[in-house]
């Protein structure tokens, strides 16, 4: 029987779990539209940046101005009190489909500020609510439009779509959304792998590209100091062989010349000396025989006169040719030199006969 009895909870123990019920319990929020309703006493002072709705036996009278203003208290009182000064409200964060099927989590901040206290009072329940739940909406459908891409790329137009979009639903609710900015954009962890992955191929495209040009250039810059080297060193070489031909070359030219001209110069005096015609004379016979060994050797081809045997007749030849040569300037030189022309034919005369004999 004392088992089957309940023991009855003590006071102290009731009192307790309650506290603590009491203290589990989230806190309210505070209101931002609503300060508080001051209590009407027929003297009121309305502070700067506020503007009082007041109610005459439950109908709008009229919104007081900050300042000093009188009520009738029993029949006047304050409904509502707003807050002209810019308001922030934080948009909780939300989940939205892109164009390309990528879920993200967004959220953001809304600026207001309420230009219409009457229509604040009257024309919306939860003011607060109303613009959240419009600035999640609109920020889910014009997502819904966008590619994963452009989300990031095109914040400020996102931001003044969802603008456009709450000022003109909020016109009746006098309300008027200043701006409206994106916090923070939560991508799914595989599409954030996949993104990096994405944006170091990228980077090793545009790495690589560099490579390839700098290599390019320096393949070019190579070329182009080849091409410029050989350049110059043709034009060295050839303003070197300009310099040889013009110094080196000439002046041996000119030497060459000079002395070709001393040596006609002597032969001519010599020429000139008694018996110089029949020196001459056997010198020229004495060359046309050597041309004669020497066509045997050179050539395997060998073009002979028919009297090749007959010395005499080539030694008279070569003499014939010697003479006709040098008839034009024997008649001119007749008259002066007499007798070294009659003189040059019995000397030669003998020397034929004693190069006859020596042959034979």
């Amino acid at each position: 029987a004392a088992a089957g009895l309940k023991r009855a909870p003590s006071p102290c123990l009731a009192q307790r779990s309650r506290q603590l019920q009491r203290a589990a319990r989230p806190a309210p929020a505070p209101c931002r539209w609503n300060s508080g309703l001051p209590v009407n006493i027929g003297v009121l002072f309305v502070p700067q940046q506020e503007a009082w709705v007041v109610e005459r036996m439950g109908k709008f009278h009229r919104i007081l101005e900050p300042g000093l203003n009188f009520l009738i208290p029993l029949l006047d009182r304050i409904r509502y009190v707003q807050s002209l000064k810019e308001i922030v409200i934080n948009v909780p964060e939300q989940s939205a489909v892109t164009l390309d099927n990528v879920t993200l989590q967004i959220d953001g901040v809304l600026y207001l500020r309420v230009m219409d206290p009457y229509k604040a009072s009257y024309g919306v329940e939860d003011p607060e609510y109303a613009v959240t739940q419009l600035a999640q909406t609109t920020m889910r459908s014009e997502l819904g439009k966008l590619s994963l891409d452009r989300v990031f790329r095109e914040r400020e137009s996102l931001n003044a779509s969802i603008v456009d979009a709450i000022n003109q639903a909020s016109d009746c609710w006098g309300i008027r959304c200043l701006r409206y900015e994106i916090k923070d954009i939560h991508v799914p962890p595989r599409v954030k792998e996949s993104m990096q992955m994405q944006v170091e191929a990228e980077r090793r495209k545009r790495a690589t590209g560099l490579e390839s040009e700098g290599t390019r250039e320096s393949a070019i810059n190579v070329a182009e100091g080849q091409k410029q080297a050989q350049i110059l060193a043709s034009e060295a070489e050839k303003a070197e062989q300009i310099n040889k031909a013009a110094g080196r070359e000439a002046n041996a030219m000119l030497v060459k010349a000079r002395a070709k001209a001393e040596a006609i110069q002597l032969l001519a005096a010599a020429l000139a000396q008694q018996h110089g015609n029949a020196a001459a004379s056997l010198s020229v016979a004495e060359q046309y025989v050597n041309a004669f060994s020497k066509i045997a050797k050179d050539s395997n081809t060998v073009l002979l006169p028919a009297n090749t045997g007959d010395v005499t007749n080539m030694v008279a030849q070569a003499l014939g040719i010697y003479t006709t040569l040098t008839k034009p300037q024997a008649v001119k030189t007749q008259d002066e030199m007499p007798s070294a022309h009659e003189n040059s034919h019995s000397p030669a005369t003998e020397m034929l006969k004693a190069e006859q004999g020596s042959s034979s």
